[in-house]
This record gives structure tokens, C-alpha cells and sequence, in this order.
């Protein structure tokens, strides 16, 4: 299994950022796919879930402002990210929604992060 988001880096509040996860197998076939985030200090928060079906849901304060997609060919998935805001600082992780759990253990792949300035 893995996990790798990467897209990540320093922008302007206002600014956009485009992330990518790379899936490996099937995850993103038949998973609900979530992007999470973590700022310093903070817990880990769900931004944005996407189903297989293409349903989604958005954390209140990214709504009109983030879009989660994939691409099942290309083993992908994305978020979009417009205004981006000083809040929105943080490192970006994909996974399952549920997270994955392996052999007892939560799997976190490696995030990226992303920096707003004001």
C-alpha cells in the first residue's frame, strides 16, 4: 500500500495550489478517498471526500474554494485549491475514509505541506 501526496509548497493568501496523492493497487477503484489535513498543533481534520460514485463533501471552510477529484487510470487523486487563506496552512495527507489500518496500525502516507502567507 501506498499513499504519496505531493503538489505542496509556499503560496500568497489568494494564491492556488493543485496536490496530487499516487495510489498504489486499487484504492482508489473502490474507496471513499479523503484528503485530511494537519496544522501545527492542531489535530488532524478531513478537508474533503470524494466516494467512488463521485459524490462529495467539503469541510465548511474550504466549500467554493477546494475540489477533490481522481483519476482511476491514472491511479490520481487531486485537490484543487483556490483563495487559499493563511488557515488553510498545513500538511496535506490522503487516505481512505475510513483511514487504512494496517496489521492493527493506522497508515498514514507522507503529506505535503502547504504554506499560506498574509
Amino acid at each position: 500500500v501506498q499513499l504519496q501526496a505531493s503538489g505542496g509548497g509556499l503560496v500568497q493568501a489568494g494564491g492556488s495550489l493543485r496536490l496530487s496523492c499516487a495510489a498504489s493497487g486499487g484504492i482508489l477503484r473502490v474507496n471513499e478517498m479523503g484528503w485530511y489535513r494537519q496544522a501545527p498543533g492542531k489535530q488532524r481534520e478531513l478537508v474533503a471526500t470524494e466516494t467512488s460514485f463521485g459524490s462529495t463533501t467539503y469541510l465548511n471552510s474550504v466549500k467554493g474554494r477546494f475540489t477533490i477529484s481522481r483519476d482511476v487510470s491514472k491511479k490520481m487523486m487531486y485537490l484543487q485549491m483556490y483563495s487559499l487563506k493563511p488557515e488553510d496552512t498545513a500538511v496535506y495527507y490522503c487516505n481512505t475514509r475510513p483511514g487504512l489500518r494496517i496489521n492493527g496500525n493506522d497508515y498514514w502516507g507522507q503529506g505535503t505541506l502547504v504554506t499560506v502567507s498574509s
